[in-house]
Parts: structure tokens; C-alpha cells; sequence
């Protein structure tokens, strides 16, 4: 797997990095131990996986204790983003007076006296258009060294315009995958401003994997969906398939992403050992050039004028 420059921070990464909501997430993902969680954070690192994306809402801060506790004899050997506006008590605060207090909450459960980069946790359109003082107290606080780099987590194409016209920023998390591609006319000004792109939701919570179908049954936050966006999905991952020719579309999903040169990283939820070992065994995978325009062009013609919700 290729490398890469995060941010403005000096530091290299791995293009495949670790979602963590699933850390200690019992309420959406299923049972995960603390010990269970530890020792995957572990066996990444040692697998040569460098970003983790958390939040002090996963998991009510779990998420990031997990997290503190594998890495706090190796620091500097990770990346840590996390994420603020949304508090792991359950609330939601974007005050600029409350970020800094935010900051060291979370530095406090991820064992750290730095953090590498905070975003706000997919704040309103006004603090992305640069009506509000939230960057000048995040500059001030990079400035005090208690963070490398901050940006934003946004999910649409009008976010991120918003942001590439308005804002100083060193790095946005965004939604984007095979059902999502919209954001991708605005990557290469995102990367002219040297932004750099966290691509988050790579599978659309599963679909992209090939499993489900419209007989599925999901728990969790995986309910949400209805009936008939359970219909669309299943007929969407068809096409993909056919295009594809496989029915575990897994590494063509990731590859999409990263086909795209102005990605940073991209950050599967990986849950269990044997999903990380996957991931790295497909992170090599180049997806055909035919393929690639194949699943543009079903983006455009079934998605684009009516898109999917999250």
C-alpha cells in the first residue's frame, strides 16, 4: 500500500487507515470488549495501519480510550484524528468557547499531550462558510501545540464548496464512495488548496460489500433504512456486481476511492482481524480503467439526479 503525507504534519500514512465508531460500541455495532478492541488497534499498528479517525461520541469516548490505551506506548508511530461538536456525554456543543475544553477531554482519553488533528464533527453551514470564530480558535490552539492540523468532517458536494471557498483548512473528512461521488468534482481545487482528504463510509455501511440484499435484516444503526431505499441499495449492488463480475465487491469499492490521487486515506469500520487482513490483502488492487467509468457512469445515470441519503 502506497504512503502518504498527512496534512501539513510531516508524518506518512498508510492510504488504508482504521475507522474506529465501532471501538466499544455495543448500542450499533455488536459487542466489542475493551480487551477485544486494545488488542485490534494492536495488531493494526503492527500491520502497518497509521490513522485512526475516532470521536468522543463513539462509543460515549470508548472509542478513544481504546484507542489511548493501545497507543500510549507507541505514540509516535500513529496518527490520531478526532473529532469535536459532539461531546461522548451525548451532547452537542460548537461553541468556540468550549473547543479547547473538548481538546483536552479527548486528549485525556486517548493518553495523549497532543492530538494530530481535530475536525468539527459536521458543524452547520455557517461555521463552514467562515461566518464564525471556530478557525481562529483552532489556529491559536495549533499554535499552543496542543494540536498539529484541524478541518472538518462534511458529507456533501455544497459543504465542501463552502469550505474550499471560504476556509484555511488542512484537512476534510468526506463522504464519498461508489453511491456518493458527487464531491469528486471538487477534489483536485481541494488538493490546490492543500487540503487533504479523509475518505469516510467507503462501503455505504455494508452495502458495498456485496452482502446485503433486499431479504437482509439490520439492526442497529443499520435500521434506518426503509423498505424501499432497502430496494434501491440491493438493485444498486447488483449493477455493481455485474459490472465488476464478483459478488464480494469489497476491494473494488475501497479501490474506487483510492483511484481517485487526491485521497489522503480512506477508513473502513474494521471490526475484526480477519477485515484488516482482507483490506491489506487487497490494498494493492488496482481497479480496471473500464470498471472505473463503468461505475461513474451508473452513478450518473441512477444516482445523481435523485441521491441516496446516508
Amino acid at each position: 500500500m502506497k504512503h502518504t503525507n498527512y496534512a501539513n504534519t510531516n508524518k506518512l500514512i498508510n492510504r488504508l487507515g482504521f475507522g474506529a465508531w465501532q471501538l466499544g460500541n455495543t448500542d450499533f455495532w455488536g459487542h466489542m470488549s475493551i480487551e477485544d478492541g486494545v488488542e485490534l488497534v494492536n495488531y493494526a499498528i503492527q500491520k502497518g495501519i497509521h490513522f485512526f479517525d475516532t470521536a468522543p461520541g463513539y462509543a460515549a469516548g470508548m472509542s478513544e480510550r481504546i484507542i489511548g490505551m493501545a497507543t500510549s506506548n507507541q505514540r509516535d508511530q500513529v496518527v490520531i484524528n478526532t473529532k469535536l461538536g459532539h461531546t461522548a456525554d451525548g451532547e452537542t456543543d460548537f461553541s468556540v468557547f468550549s473547543l479547547k475544553e473538548q481538546i483536552y477531554d479527548s486528549m485525556e482519553r486517548l493518553q495523549t499531550d497532543y492530538i494530530d488533528s481535530v475536525i468539527l464533527h459536521n458543524p452547520s453551514m455557517d461555521i463552514l462558510e467562515g461566518k464564525t470564530l471556530h478557525f481562529q480558535e483552532l489556529k491559536k490552539l495549533k499554535e499552543e501545540g496542543m494540536i498539529r492540523v484541524y478541518g472538518v468532517s462534511i458529507d456533501t458536494y455544497e459543504e465542501l464548496k463552502a469550505v474550499i471557498d471560504n476556509l484555511e483548512i488542512d484537512v476534510v473528512e468526506i463522504l464519498f464512495n461508489i453511491f456518493f461521488q458527487e464531491p469528486a468534482r471538487l477534489f483536485k481545487k481541494a488538493k490546490e488548496k492543500g487540503i487533504s482528504l479523509i475518505a469516510k463510509v467507503p462501503l455505504d455501511s455494508g452495502w458495498l460489500t456485496g452482502k446485503y440484499d433486499e431479504f437482509s435484516e439490520f439492526e442497529g444503526i443499520r435500521s434506518r433504512w426503509d423498505d424501499e431505499t432497502i430496494n434501491l441499495r440491493a438493485s444498486l449492488v447488483r449493477d455493481v456486481k455485474n459490472i465488476t463480475g464478483a459478488n464480494d465487491i469489497t476491494k473494488y469499492a475501497i479501490a474506487f476511492v483510492l483511484s481517485y490521487p487526491e485521497i489522503t486515506a480512506v477508513i473502513p469500520g474494521i471490526k475484526t482481524k480477519e477485515q484488516l487482513d482482507d483490506h491489506l490483502s487487497n490494498s494493492t488492487f488496482k481497479l480496471d480503467n473500464k470498471i472505473k467509468k463503468d461505475l461513474i457512469d451508473l452513478y450518473k445515470r441512477r444516482i445523481q439526479k435523485d441521491p441516496l441519503y446516508w
